[in-house]
């Protein structure tokens, strides 16, 4: 006999590990998934997608799009009120907008919403935006673009605020508490949160930026959730009986992939056929199987494996050094001394990828990929940096050789904002400097029009020419792992993930485990 659905009680506190610090949590200005995920449940948008990934309304209750696709009306939903008791009207969505957009603020999101030309507040509750054009990433574009409080950022440098560490007014369903950098982050529910209530009184992720003090941390009850990599998923976990008796792994393939990207700005990767060569050197499978233990997939273009935009037609590269040395012997690198490495004018051909301290899986990534690299001639070192001080010392300062780092994807297509050549300023997503004017043709045209087969093809060219041009070495698409403490009721697995509910998660009051400060 199934037992009695249990019952949700107001209580308790979820710790999870991350692996990065936050670094800003000014959403428009954050550009990483450790500051997301913590500004995520503090600040919200118009829209969001849905357990399906159909869009849905989050701040709106409804909109209505144009019948010449020129605008979009959304409808807020009724008395909404920022965490300050000040209500949240159309003037913060319009206030929002154009902060975004000001030339002063530094902001990879801009491309998104730049073609918006006009915008209407005809009451508290209306919102319109006009485009002169149709831009067919416009309404998936509302799931990205969290609405700020204009009487908190009124006036403000919001390039260098406090308000980037201490938000003063937040919507969503939790508010921060208190933050210790490089330790922990705590987050306190918000008692007055619109869209039901929030059950799980405190949020706190602790900060351990390495996944085997985390599985330590798991294993000692000190944790309810992680994401597990490979081997403590496949294996570790299998061998902790409390574990298994306590948790509940998931796995799904997420919408995001690992990819080794070079500074196209430096030499030797101002050549092409030096990036193609390390392309061939580079066993794909070889990782998936070694690193990722099969929990993963082997991809050749920027898009979920499996998913309508990917162009079946574009094939990985197959494993060939010998095509690699042949593609460098082109480029007039050749072992003039004995030694191994192959050198020009004088110079090794070497260099350093960059990945972030903590994440194993990039890691032993870099290490393979060193491995065959050096079979082939070529010096790489391995250098780890600490999350945060990756992002600020190194990404936004285009300090660095190569990177192994992953993108987060969402179902719309449009990759603009990270292969486009005009998104290569502070801050932007195109880091790598990447410029191919095929590719900002197809990029532009397929935000132009709706019919989704002739947006395909755009996106086809895009491909293609990434595939020939390879600013990057594309990767896999690792499954995610997360762990959760069966105490934790609530989570359904959908194509979304898990994550979609989870402001709606709760314990049982029989089954909670923390005092927290905050009463029913």
């Amino acid at each position: 006999m199934a037992s009695a659905p249990a019952t949700p009680a107001r209580g308790d506190r979820i710790v999870s590990a991350s692996i990065g610090d936050a670094s800003n949590l000014i959403p428009m200005i954050a550009g990483d998934a450790s500051s997301h995920a913590i500004a995520g449940q503090m600040y919200l948008s118009l829209l969001k997608y849905d357990k399906n990934l159909d869009l849905t309304g989050q701040l709106a209750e409804s909109w209505i799009v144009s019948a010449d696709n020129l605008s979009i009306t959304f409808r807020l939903r009724p008395n909404l009120t920022w965490s300050d008791g000040k209500p949240l009207t159309s003037a913060d969505c319009a206030f929002t907008l154009k902060l975004l957009l000001d030339e002063h603020t530094q902001s990879a999101y801009k491309s998104d919403y730049i073609k918006v030309k006009r915008v209407e507040t005809p009451d508290a509750r209306t919102f319109t935006v006009h485009y002169d054009e149709p831009y067919s990433p416009a309404l998936t574009s509302w799931t990205g673009l969290a609405i700020l409080p204009a009487h908190i950022f009124k006036g403000v440098d919001i390039m260098n605020t406090d308000l980037s560490r201490h938000p003063k007014a937040t919507i969503g369903p939790y508010q921060l508490a208190e933050w210790q950098s490089q330790q922990s982050i705590l987050l306190k529910a918000n008692p007055d949160y619109f869209d039901g209530p929030v059950w799980i009184n405190e949020r706190m992720t602790r900060i351990i930026p390495d996944s085997a003090t985390q599985f330590l941390e798991l294993s000692a009850g000190h944790l309810d959730s992680m994401g597990l990599t490979p081997i403590q998923y496949r294996r570790l976990f299998e061998t902790k009986q409390q574990l298994k008796r306590n948790y509940v792994r998931y796995k799904y393939l997420d919408f995001g992939y690992t990819y080794l990207g070079f500074n196209l700005k430096r030499a030797p990767f101002d050549d092409p056929r030096v990036r193609r060569a390390i392309a061939f050197a580079i066993d794909r499978q070889e990782i998936v199987d070694g690193v990722l233990l099969g929990l993963g997939e082997t991809i050749a273009t920027p898009y979920k494996p499996g998913t309508y935009w990917v162009d079946k037609d574009i094939k990985v590269r197959p494993f060939d050094s010998v095509q690699a040395k042949k593609l460098l012997h082109e480029a007039g690198w050749q072992d003039n001394n004995g030694d191994g490495i192959l050198d020009k004018n004088g110079k090794p051909l070497s260099f350093t990828i960059l990945t972030n301290n903590g994440n194993k899986q990039r890691a032993d990534t870099a290490t393979i990929i060193q491995q065959r690299l050096k079979s082939i001639g070529i010096l790489v070192k391995v250098r780890l940096v600490e999350w945060s001080a990756f992002i600020e010392n190194f990404i936004n300062k285009r300090n660095f050789d190569a990177v192994i780092l992953g993108w987060s994807l969402s179902p719309e297509p449009d990759q603009f904002n990270i292969w486009h050549s005009s998104q290569t300023g502070p801050r932007q997503f195109n880091f790598l400097s990447y410029a191919n004017a095929k590719v900002d043709a197809a990029l532009v045209a397929a935000t132009k029009t709706f019919d989704k087969a002739e947006r395909k093809r755009f996106y086809a060219i895009v491909q293609q020419q990434l595939h020939q041009d390879v600013p990057v070495v594309f990767l896999y698409a690792p499954y995610s792992l997360p762990v959760f403490h069966k105490r934790i009721h609530g989570i359904k697995p959908a194509p979304a993930g898990i994550g979609y509910n989870s402001e709606h998660w709760f314990v049982p009051a029989s089954e909670q485990k923390y005092q927290t400060s905050i009463k029913p």
